[in-house]
This record gives C-alpha cells, sequence and structure tokens, in this order.
C-alpha cells in the first residue's frame, strides 16, 4: 500500500525509515479508534480464533501457528499471517467455507469502501492464492454512519459489510504485476524517483512534507501551491517550472491559486474591499465570538449520537454589545464523564441573546 502511494515511500521504509514522520498522536488516536471498532466486527463471528502476535519472535511463528490453528480444525480465525515467497499479510478475518476455500474480511474504520480497500484485499487474496488456497466472498466490513447509540453497542447496528469480490478481483493481474514493481524498488541501492507527481492516493500533504526533507526547495515552490494535486506538479514539472512566479498566465488555476501566484508575482497582498465592506455593513450588534472544542468517535461515547458525529464540549464567547463597548467573557468546559450537549447548549443559549451577529472561525463546521 505504501509503494501504490508513492515507491519512494516504500523504499525509505525498509531502507532509511529515519527520513519518515514519527506517528504523532493525532495519528496514533486514529489507530487507536481502529482497534475499538475491531472488536464489534470481529464478535460478528461466534467462535473465531485469534492468533495475532507480540514481539518479533511470536511474529516469525506467526505463519507456522497460522496453519496449526486451521490443520486443528478452526472455522474461522483473526490476525492469521500467510506468506508465500518473499509476500506475505496478516489478515484480519478469514472464514473457512470448504477444504481450501476461504471467505475473506477486512476491517475498516470508515464509513464507507475506498479505493485502497480494494488494493489491500487484491494483495491479500494474491498471498492467499499463491498459498494454494481459493477465494469465495471478498469484502470489507465497515462503519455504518447511520447507527445512532441506544445504551450498550450493538455490533450488528454499528458495522455494516460491503461485499467487493468482483471489483478484488479484477484487480488481481494488476496487483501481480504492482508486486514485482515493488520488489524491485526494494532492491534498489538508491530511492528512486521522489517526484510529488508519482504520488496516489490520500495523503498528498504528508508526502510533500517529507519531500522537502529530502531535496532542496525552492522558497514559494510550486509545492506550497494552495490545494495543488499530484497531476498539477508533474504538468509544472514537464514545463521545468519550480517556482510560483514562473507560473505562465495561461496554466489552469483555481481562482485561489490564481491569486496566490498572482500576489507572489507582484509582491502584494490582493485584498477585496468591496467584499469586505458588504460583509461588514452585514453586522449586527452586539457581535458574538464564538469558538469551541469538539469530540468525536468512531464509537459513539454516549447515547443519541452517531459514528464520528462532532460533539462540542467546551466554548469561549466573546460579546461586543456597541463599537465603542466593553468586550465581554463568557465559557463553559464540560468536566463530567456524560454527553455535554445540553449542558454546553444551555450555558451558551444564556450567553447568546435573540439578536446580532456570530462570527466563527470556520462557518460550514460550527454551523454543523
Amino acid at each position: 500500500m505504501m509503494f501504490l502511494k508513492h515507491p519512494a515511500w516504500m523504499w525509505l521504509k525498509k531502507h532509511d525509515k529515519t527520513k519518515l514522520p514519527a506517528v504523532d498522536d493525532n495519528t496514533q488516536a486514529v489507530f487507536d479508534a481502529g482497534h475499538m471498532f475491531e472488536k464489534y466486527a470481529e464478535a460478528l463471528f461466534p467462535g473465531i480464533v485469534t492468533v495475532g502476535f507480540e514481539g518479533f519472535d511470536e511474529y516469525t511463528s506467526l505463519p507456522a501457528r497460522t496453519k496449526k490453528v486451521l490443520d486443528q480444525g478452526a472455522k474461522i480465525i483473526a490476525q492469521g499471517r500467510f506468506e508465500s515467497g518473499n509476500i506475505t499479510f496478516i489478515g484480519d478475518i478469514l472464514v473457512k467455507i470448504s477444504a481450501g476455500t476461504f471467505d475473506l474480511y477486512e476491517i475498516k474504520s470508515s464509513t464507507k469502501v475506498k479505493p485502497e480497500h480494494e488494493f489491500d484485499l487484491a494483495f491479500q487474496m494474491v498471498v492467499l492464492e499463491a498459498c494454494g488456497y481459493k477465494m469465495n466472498k471478498i469484502a470489507v466490513i465497515h462503519v455504518n454512519s447511520d447507527y445512532v447509540r441506544n445504551g450498550e453497542i450493538k455490533k450488528n447496528q454499528i458495522t455494516t459489510t460491503t461485499d467487493i469480490t468482483e471489483s478484488v478481483k479484477e484487480k488481481r493481474e494488476e496487483t501481480k504485476a504492482n508486486i514485482e514493481k515493488a520488489l524491485e524498488v526494494v532492491a534498489l541501492p538508491k530511492i528512486p524517483d521522489i517526484s510529488p507527481a508519482l504520488f496516489w492516493g490520500d495523503k498528498f500533504g504528508e508526502w510533500l512534507d517529507i519531500y522537502r526533507t529530502l531535496t532542496t526547495v525552492d522558497p514559494e515552490s510550486i509545492y506550497d501551491l494552495f490545494s495543488v494535486s499530484p497531476a498539477n506538479i508533474g504538468k509544472l514539472e514537464e514545463l521545468k517550472i519550480q517556482r510560483l512566479v514562473d507560473i505562465h498566465d495561461e496554466f489552469p488555476l483555481t481562482d485561489k491559486q490564481r491569486n496566490q501566484v498572482v500576489a507572489t508575482k507582484s509582491g502584494q497582498e490582493i485584498i477585496d474591499k468591496a467584499k469586505i465592506k458588504r460583509f461588514l455593513k452585514n453586522l449586527e450588534y452586539p457581535l458574538y465570538f464564538l469558538d469551541y472544542e469538539t469530540l468525536s468517535s468512531v464509537v459513539p461515547y454516549f447515547d443519541s449520537l452517531t459514528p464520528y458525529q462532532q460533539i462540542p464540549f467546551q466554548y469561549s464567547l466573546h460579546v461586543l454589545d456597541k463599537p465603542d463597548g466593553d468586550l465581554k467573557h463568557f465559557m463553559y468546559l464540560h468536566k463530567e464523564n456524560s454527553n455535554p450537549v445540553k449542558a454546553l447548549s444551555k450555558s451558551l443559549k444564556s450567553a447568546i441573546g435573540t439578536e446580532g451577529t456570530v462570527l466563527v472561525w470556520s462557518e460550514s463546521f460550527e454551523k454543523n
């Protein structure tokens, strides 16, 4: 999967992982949330046998232990490892349908199947087939975004299963070819082309950050272009353009990107004074400057919540009654292990009147 995102990313992981950023708290929280969801997905399969590993010794023995569990008659296994030659994987869930035939399930804490999930499972399928097994059903168990918690979490409601057997099998030959390419990259004595134009999938910003540590990048470079895509980076690199000031007027850009280039070339900020005046003219006193913090979780913490629903637990509010008035401050922080919505809403309602304008940092998020 790292090879598909960028071949050089995989090479670094194998040969020079110190060049890759460490897992930060936010990323670790995503991993932890995924582990939390996994137990509900695994609970869908009564009698499941977890193989798994702790430490390197147990990892190396995992294929043999997986085979032993299957030979002993286990019908459903979790965290088993299969390997053939120099390709291997640890599967989330395998269900034995008949001798040598399995259903393969991948657990994902996303709310839908993503394109990369198909490639992930295609790799697993190729390994299993190389081991002599046949695939029956291939599916992703993911989060049901419509689930509303009411009491104890219900495994059959918070999960949903999407069958992607045909789309995965269609990627068999492509995946085999990618495996050969990936093995060739791993064997290279030097890092392959690091151009961001070669990137695929999500987390493009992560690779741009890594790229900047691997080479010298000019100030105000094309890699600083707002919401730039790998495709546009590729077009600019083909034109031998490295700096924003060298992007010609005919090159296709979004309005924000165009403004960025124009401002960089002129050295002057672009200020839409007419738009600012229209905005200010619509303000009505009192002005309420509102900011708040939210919590969310794949597994809802409290009743009436859905997976990943953003729930405010703290706010800070500054109030200006008139242009030359004194700024007043109100705040609330929920300190109990309970749903904060009612208490926070009651506090906020007492601080905000029925007239005036509420100003926030990100309107679409705060309104939602």
